[in-house]
């Protein structure tokens, strides 16, 4: 089968929506071999983190013919190389498809990631909202099958466009494959050094934003023991402001760090290093960062409230995104009880197995088979 992915973001992202369009290009081409994939890309920027997407003898790289054109040709032109490439499916990774596809008898799938935008719209500018509601709504409306990267995804969607959940499959996610191999003791020894790391700490992963409500580990901190420390890794936007003077008028200096801009192969080692990772977000799509705790040997505490279960299955600790009195209890209940985090870190090796490459390769190919077969 030939396949065609918008891939302009596993190119040009490095964060949430560009791992996803990496991991799914690469598992599909390592796990269903037989296909072709091409990649239709604005431009194909090659650094570490997507060069593996110029390695693998079934991946074709596509780019727009015409610089200053390429938005025109992301949205509509991309069609007229579509069909002299003979492609089957045409998937969308992150929430839209262009226009014109069902006319040329092109059969498309859409991953729609979240619809955080319309459950907390004050997270966003106005202009934002108003551009996501218009390319979801119309992928939405518009593409054969409907791909959730959860179950919260899917009844969202339902809820929100009316769309017929017949129409929606849900298809998880996995993390990089980085996360499951244990890093060496030298390797270990040198990031700690490298970043200063305490010998035990609190860690989470994530752009520090409202939304992913760190100051609710800060606010717990003030009500631990002062050997516990906080390691916060992300990129900082506004409200890392609030942090840092929450930090301030509470002396937290000497009991945490903030970790901007870490080389990707580094984290492995960093999430190894920790005692419990946390992610307190208050709404997400999936919670890719627990999946990288799970398999990196990490106890999960998460915030209740979204789809964080679904990342991090029944034995990972949930509380409230809004009490941190209930987060410093289940942080002091793990950290002096070894038994219950290595039980924990067990039963999150178990369920991560849940999100393996090849599982997930298979429930992509069997939503294309069944997009290919509806009203042939």
């Amino acid at each position: 089968m030939k396949i065609g992915f918008d891939a302009k973001r596993a190119f040009q992202n490095f964060t949430g929506l560009g791992n996803y369009s990496r991991f799914v290009i690469k598992t599909l081409a390592q796990n269903q071999a037989q296909n072709q994939y091409f990649l239709y890309a604005p431009k194909a920027i090659q650094n570490p983190r997507t060069s593996l997407l110029f390695q693998f003898q079934n991946v074709l790289i596509k780019t727009a013919p015409i610089k200053w054109l390429k938005s025109y040709w992301r949205s509509k032109g991309v069609v007229t190389d579509l069909v002299k490439d003979k492609i089957e499916i045409y998937h969308g990774l992150s929430h839209e498809i262009p226009s014109g596809l069902k006319q040329k008898g092109i059969k498309s799938v859409v991953t729609i990631h979240d619809l955080i935008y319309l459950r907390y719209p004050h997270f966003f500018k106005y202009i934002d909202r108003k551009i996501y509601d218009y390319k979801f709504r119309a992928a939405c409306k518009n593409a054969d099958r409907i791909i959730a990267i959860s179950e919260q995804t899917k009844r969202d969607i339902v809820q929100y466009f009316g769309t017929n959940p017949d129409k929606i499959t849900v298809v998880y996610q996995g993390c990089d494959e980085v996360f499951y191999s244990p890093a060496s003791a030298d390797v270990k020894n040198e990031v700690s050094k490298l970043y200063q790391l305490p010998a035990e700490f609190l860690l989470c992963v994530g752009t520090l934003e409202e939304r992913k409500n760190q100051l609710l580990i800060l606010k717990a901190l003030t009500l631990l023991p002062e050997n516990i420390k906080l390691i916060l890794v992300g990129k900082q936007t506004n409200y890392a402001k609030q942090l840092h003077q929450f930090i301030k008028e509470h002396q937290l200096q000497n009991r945490m760090q903030l970790l901007e801009n870490i080389p990707f192969n580094h984290l492995p080692a960093i999430y190894q290093l920790a005692k419990i990772f946390i992610y307190p977000s208050k709404f997400e799509g999936f919670g890719i960062p627990i999946l990288e705790a799970l398999n990196s040997h990490v106890p999960v505490i998460a915030a209740t409230g979204s789809c964080l279960e679904e990342a991090g299955g029944p034995n990972s600790i949930y509380v409230s995104p809004n009490n941190e009195q209930e987060l410093a209890t289940a942080i002091l209940k793990l950290w002096n009880n070894e038994n219950l985090a290595q039980q924990m870190i067990n039963h999150g090796k178990h369920y991560a197995l849940n999100f393996s490459a090849q599982k997930i390769a298979n429930d992509l190919m069997e939503v294309y088979q069944k997009t290919k077969l509806a009203n042939a």
